[in-house]
């Protein structure tokens, strides 16, 4: 059975997954080749299903509200016709308690409570503490191996996320904080932000809901 999902499901579920991007970025999302990617953004935007905004000099693609519904329906018919609903549903159950660890992980890496005031900003001065951080990203980051493998069996378009996020924490770990946290560049909580919100469009969901 095919397990590899069309250009333009590719092209809308990128601009879902990212939030607000350009036509590069959304190319390389899913490795489209630009021209592709250019003419299914154009079909798109005729349809109503995305907008492209520019400000400050930058620009990008949004989805509409009409967007989201069509991408949720193209994601769950192909969910349907691979047969994967109860595995994805049981990978995002799994989920969830990791997505407790990182939540607090990336507080616990911008506030370092303090006796008087338990909103004190991390200022870094504090090796251990950061390393505390670090070794809860780091038991993240072996849970989501397997359940990476797991959603990539079901459909490839999964794949990649535990490799991107060891990739961000080795950064992290050498030293350059950005990648634990930052959203300019691809850190640890921003992969794990599109895979979350990868799992609740695919099956659905909204983030306050459980399966």
């Amino acid at each position: 059975m095919r397990r590899d999902s069309p250009p333009e499901l590719l092209v809308l579920h990128a601009v879902r997954v990212t939030g607000f991007a350009d036509t590069p970025v959304i190319a390389r999302r899913y490795g489209l080749d630009a021209a592709t990617t250019t003419e299914v953004l154009h079909d798109a935007e005729a349809r109503g299903w995305v907008e492209h905004t520019a400000f400050a000099g930058t620009g990008g693609w949004s989805l509409t509200e009409a967007g989201r519904a069509e991408n949720e329906r193209q994601l769950a018919a192909e969910l349907t016709r691979v047969g994967g609903t109860e595995e994805v549903r049981d990978v995002y159950r799994t989920f969830l308690p990791l997505n407790a660890l990182l939540l607090q992980a990336c507080t616990d890496w911008q506030l370092r409570p303090t006796a008087g005031d338990r909103l004190a900003v991390n200022d870094h001065s504090d090796p251990a503490w950061d390393a505390g951080v670090l070794h809860e990203l780091a038991c993240v980051d072996r849970a989501l191996t397997p359940l990476v493998d797991r959603l990539g069996r079901v459909l490839t378009r999964f794949r990649g996320y535990d490799t991107r996020f060891t990739a961000a924490l080795t950064l992290a770990r050498a030293g350059d904080g950005a990648w634990v946290d930052q959203t300019d560049v691809d850190s640890c909580h921003r992969v794990w932000f599109e895979l979350h919100e990868d799992l609740i469009a695919t099956l659905g969901l909204k983030r306050h809901e459980h399966p």
